[in-house]
């Protein structure tokens, strides 16, 4: 029942605030000098002029609600939201928001969220037996490790990029698939989408793994020095048990929280490395609507993003008041 308590108390805090982000996702673009129709005559200066008629016309098709109030516009916004209805994308006009989104995030979803898993369970892993075994020689990939989550990811591509597309030409380095090969159910498909992947997901998977490391390490360090530690060993539990069962167990819950976090960011993608890589991912569509002066494009990433991470933390809380008895306590 405690625990019910609990979950029900944080399931509404994050409801209040993902209405809160709702209400700045409205606000905030409004709040921005010009608007969709203002950075859409910019680029058709010079074409002749414009007319109040084409700038209407314009209004209505971008669904631009200019002559309600900004009380309507609001309701109309909440409304537009749980019918599904971004609105419509001015740099991919006249597709809508939404159908951009869903065309583009599950190329992010696998690309980032399998690079983020496999960074999270690799570096948590080898933090285990670093912190275990302190002062071998896994111990010693930990400044090492370090030094490559300090590089900046558009850094790191490059190399990679000069290396294995440019000097060895074994894997490609720019796009989603292959030239003339549409998404599909078929093994072509598949195959040329995991070679583009390579090199993205290498990236990520090389930047990440070092924090993941360092913090697991330190962690289990901390928990090897609990008196109940000292108390299992002296009762001549097996090492295996220990580590599994007494110092994983306590040791892992920060890094529960950081990798929810991670999850949740996984929907933003890594934009500096989906450009670099001109990966087809949400990160690459962001980077194009915000220089597009996107802005229905940008509000509904926007809005995607924090309700995802939300999501993802109210998730994390659920697993951590399962993990750790105590928390149910608060």
């Amino acid at each position: 029942m405690q625990r019910l308590r609990v979950l029900l108390r944080r399931t509404f805090f994050y409801l209040v605030t993902a209405w809160i982000a709702l209400t700045l996702n409205f606000f905030l673009p409004r709040m921005m000098p010009g608007n969709a129709v203002e950075s859409v005559l910019s680029r058709l200066e010079g074409s002749g002029p414009i007319t109040p008629q084409a700038i209407h016309a314009m209004t209505l098709a971008f669904g631009l609600k200019t002559n309600q109030s900004l009380f309507q516009q609001y309701a109309g916004y909440i409304s537009d939201i749980f019918h599904g209805n971004l609105g419509t994308s001015i740099n991919y006009y006249p597709s809508s928001v939404g159908s951009v989104i869903a065309g583009s995030l599950p190329w992010t979803v696998v690309l980032v969220g399998l690079s983020t898993v496999i960074a999270f369970v690799i570096g948590t892993g080898l933090g285990t037996l670093a912190g275990w075994l302190k002062g071998s020689w896994l111990d010693g990939l930990v400044p090492f490790t370090t030094l490559l989550s300090g590089m900046p990811y558009f850094w790191f591509g490059l190399i990679l990029i000069s290396v294995f597309a440019v000097g060895l030409r074994v894997l490609p380095f720019n796009g989603g698939v292959g030239d003339g090969i549409s998404p599909s159910f078929t093994m072509s498909f598949f195959a040329s989408a995991a070679q583009h992947a390579v090199l993205p997901a290498a990236t990520i998977v090389v930047s990440a793994i070092g924090g993941w490391l360092l913090g697991m390490r330190n962690m289990v360090v901390s928990v090897l020095a609990s008196d109940y530690i000292v108390l299992a060993e002296a009762k001549g539990l097996p090492r295996r048990r220990i580590v599994a069962a007494y110092v994983a167990r306590n040791a892992i819950l920060p890094s529960v929280a950081g990798f929810a976090l991670a999850l949740g960011f996984v929907v933003a993608g890594s934009i500096v490395t989906e450009v670099v890589f001109g990966y087809p991912g949400i990160g690459d569509v962001l980077y194009i609507a915000v220089t597009s002066r996107d802005y229905p494009l940008m509000q509904g990433i926007f809005l995607i993003i924090t309700l995802v991470v939300l999501l993802a933390n109210l998730l994390a809380d659920i697993v951590y008041v399962f993990l750790d008895p105590r928390t149910s306590e608060v």
